[in-house]
């Protein structure tokens, strides 16, 4: 797998363009992480005036961008920590299933019982810390995910609106009760997102050197 390295204070929409940039003639499995300010992602299937608080997010200077992949609506900030991953594989549902659990496996070895969800979400102790989405391009596919470290929960409830009964779905009366960030919880030794970002790198490239990646 590569490792690539990306420009930092882009908006999300470039970053979603190096994407399909890479995937247009991606060789071989390719990951590469990057975070963005206050930013709304909405899934391709989505209405915006039913998931998304535009009178909030405007107030606040929240870019509001769907992307093309499927999947729900979310919330990112500096603080959350953006996981891209491209490859040659044809295959969507195989390529989403393995990067799901090579992230899993990868916060595991940092010490945190993350497990996946049949919604494509990686919980630990029943909370959501990441969620992912994926699309296929004739030449490859793509897989990006979010990873909540110290993201603002205040602005990620304001901002998102989700339907009464997506929350009642997931047996919780808010948005705030079902998330939460790996640097509140007691377990973690990781003293920054940098650091978050160096150790799940090394932990997934390992995953890749003890399973041969799908093609």
């Amino acid at each position: 797998m590569v490792l690539l390295n990306m420009p930092e204070g882009k908006r999300l929409d470039w970053y979603l363009a190096q994407e399909e940039r890479l995937a247009k003639d991606v060789t071989e499995d390719t990951l590469f992480f990057w975070s963005v300010s206050p930013t709304v992602i909405y899934g391709r299937h989505q209405v915006l005036e039913n998931e998304v608080n535009m009178t909030y997010c405007q107030e606040n200077g929240i870019q509001v961008i769907q992307r093309k992949s499927g999947g729900g609506c979310v919330y990112a900030d500096e603080g959350n920590l953006m996981i891209s991953y491209i490859t040659p594989s044809l295959h969507a549902e195989q390529a989403f299933q393995f990067f799901l659990s090579m992230l899993s496996f990868a916060l595991r070895q940092l010490g945190y019982p993350a497990v996946t969800t049949a919604h494509n979400d990686v919980l630990i102790a029943g909370r959501k810390v990441s969620g992912s989405a994926c699309y296929a391009l004739p030449t490859g596919t793509i897989v990006h995910a979010t990873m909540m470290w110290d993201v603002n929960v205040e602005a990620l409830e304001r901002a998102i609106t989700p339907s009464v009964e997506k929350l009642q779905k997931h047996a919780v009366q808010s948005v705030r009760q079902r998330v939460t960030n790996l640097k509140s919880l007691s377990n973690t030794n990781i003293v920054n997102i940098s650091e978050l970002q160096q150790r799940l790198a090394k932990e997934m490239l390992k995953y890749t050197e003890k399973l041969n990646p799908i093609v």
